[in-house]
């Protein structure tokens, strides 16, 4: 989350079960098999999981070799067994705050997909690259669990984390064009590097304030810290307006209350 669950991850020795298969175990549920993962090193990782208000339980992984790096179905369907953990982890700022049913880290990334989707035209960005950004950026989390600034993780050790894990996935996926093209878009938005990232980066930003609005109205909290973490930090037009107006709404609500 924007505004970062301590999330450990620890290394164990590789088990080896057969030539091209692995075995993901992830909390109170069974075991998946994993067909054609190629030879990942991370075995154990602790994630915060659905309903959790903490760190979740570890989610162990066992892997052997495979030689077999096209991408096939079976590579498909692993990966996508593995963004799972995208839907069910909660984000952890609305956790630690008690938000029963909080937002998820897809529900997040698809929220701001749709941002990418509806913006106005920009001399010079692509709005397709926005949209792939947005659904990628976060995607390391179905590993490491949401990192929040309150877990006093250094921001290079965060991005050291996601990126091993990033790594990790695209193993799963087989590698090629389409595991270089997610390492592409999530190392672009990481390191703010486009037009793209700066718009992307603001769209997360809006996307917690606008999350945290209707979290304030729904529950009748006061959420302040997203919006002091994000002031003055928007890097575009778009991303300065879309705040204002927000800002601008949650202002007329907090008059509205004081006056009932």
């Amino acid at each position: 989350m924007a505004i970062y669950s301590a999330t450990r991850c620890c290394i164990s020795p590789l088990h080896r079960i057969s030539p091209s298969r692995s075995i993901l175990l992830t909390p109170n549920c069974k075991p998946f098999l994993l067909r054609n993962a190629p030879n990942l090193r991370l075995v154990l990782v602790r994630s915060q999981s659905s309903g959790s208000e903490g760190l979740g339980s570890p989610m162990k992984r066992v892997n052997s070799e495979s030689s077999n790096t096209s991408i096939g179905s079976s590579s498909v369907i692993d990966f996508l067994t593995l963004c799972h953990r995208l839907k069910t982890t909660k984000r952890k700022g609305w956790v630690n705050h008690g938000i029963k049913g909080a937002e998820s880290i897809a529900d997040h990334m698809y929220r701001m997909a749709l941002m990418a989707l509806i913006s106005n035209d920009v001399p010079g960005l692509s709005r397709e690259r926005c949209i792939k950004i947005a659904l990628v950026h976060d995607i390391a989390e179905a590993i490491v669990g949401d990192i929040t600034p309150s877990d006093g993780v250094p921001k290079a050790e965060k991005s050291r984390m996601e990126q091993e894990a990033l790594n990790q996935m695209c193993e799963v996926l087989g590698g090629g064009m389409r595991a270089d093209e997610i390492k592409e878009l999530w190392e672009e938005y990481e390191n703010n590097s486009s037009l793209e990232a700066n718009l992307v980066k603001d769209f997360d930003k809006v996307e917690m304030i606008l999350q945290a609005l209707e979290y304030e109205i729904e529950h009748g909290k006061v959420l302040d810290e997203f919006f002091i973490s994000t002031a003055g930090k928007f890097q575009t037009e778009i991303g300065k307006n879309w705040a204002a107006e927000i800002i601008s709404r949650r202002k007329s609500i907090s008059a509205k209350n004081r006056l009932n």
